[in-house]
């Protein structure tokens, strides 16, 4: 079978990058990590011989280019936003300054992105990556099924009127549907809507903790005791609240079904 040669255009192919990487990770222990070959590269520092040449270098050049912003890409197309703000709320919520540490957060929240997204990288992996790998499809094919996966999970938490918004401000004609809706338009509203989400998760965090501190506070003020910062007194029932409730099960697990 004759296979195509790609031809990525490079608003895509981060997203080519991302799949294609985690695809892999997630099927570390599956037969498809068994089946990818990682392809010979050599870099020749020789001059150019013709403009073929220069053009492989310069998309080089490129690649290694979007390979520094892929992270905050990864970022902005997963549930990865929504989970760090809300564990950076709760934190400032108790008040325990830097316990826990901010690498251990954000390392919760990276593990738990992988389980969330699990199923959107194995659509992506199954019907573009492996299509493409055999030379049943072409690359522009491939960038088309590739999307698809991450434009329905991002469409499916974002709010029409962020949707909107964005695409008013690319100044191209309304879509007819979502599947018309560019992915540079829907990546900016599924981040505002995230974080717009996680702003309103973590304001019912504040609500209980606040509630201790008013309550702290009202207490050593009818004791006189005005020079006693009620912080350092309450600290420890927020944390004796949060332990008693199951705090962390209970959160990680909201936040988990909060993605269906």
């Amino acid at each position: 079978m004759t296979r195509f040669r790609p031809s990525l255009p490079m608003n895509f192919l981060i997203f080519v990058l991302v799949s294609v990487f985690f695809a892999i990770f997630i099927n570390t222990q599956t037969s498809y990590a068994a089946r990818f070959n990682i392809p010979p590269f050599s870099i020749n520092l020789d001059s150019p011989d013709a403009p073929r040449q220069l053009s492989g270098v310069m998309q080089i050049v490129i690649i290694l280019t979007i390979l520094s912003v892929a992270p905050a890409i990864l970022l902005l197309t997963t549930s990865f936003t929504r989970l760090v703000v809300v564990f950076s709320f709760l934190k400032h919520a108790l008040g325990t300054q830097q316990s826990p540490p901010n690498q251990v957060l954000v390392s919760l929240a990276l593990f738990m992105t992988f389980i969330i997204m699990q199923p959107v990288w194995k659509e992506a992996y199954e019907n573009a990556y492996v299509p493409y790998r055999d030379g049943l499809i072409s690359g522009d094919q491939f960038l088309v099924k590739v999307q698809q996966p991450f434009k329905q999970f991002m469409l499916k938490h974002t709010r029409k009127k962020d949707l909107a918004l964005f695409v008013s401000m690319s100044g191209k004609p309304k879509p007819k549907s979502p599947k018309e809706l560019s992915i540079m338009t829907i990546i900016p509203a599924f981040a505002v809507s995230e974080i717009k989400t996680a702003f309103e998760i973590g304001f019912l965090l504040y609500i209980p903790f606040l509630i201790l501190d008013m309550v702290v506070a009202s207490i050593l003020l009818s004791m006189g005791m005005m020079m006693l910062p009620p912080v350092m007194i309450s600290l420890p029932f927020k944390i004796m609240l949060f332990i008693l409730v199951d705090g962390w099960n209970l959160l990680v697990g909201s936040l988990m079904k909060s993605f269906g």
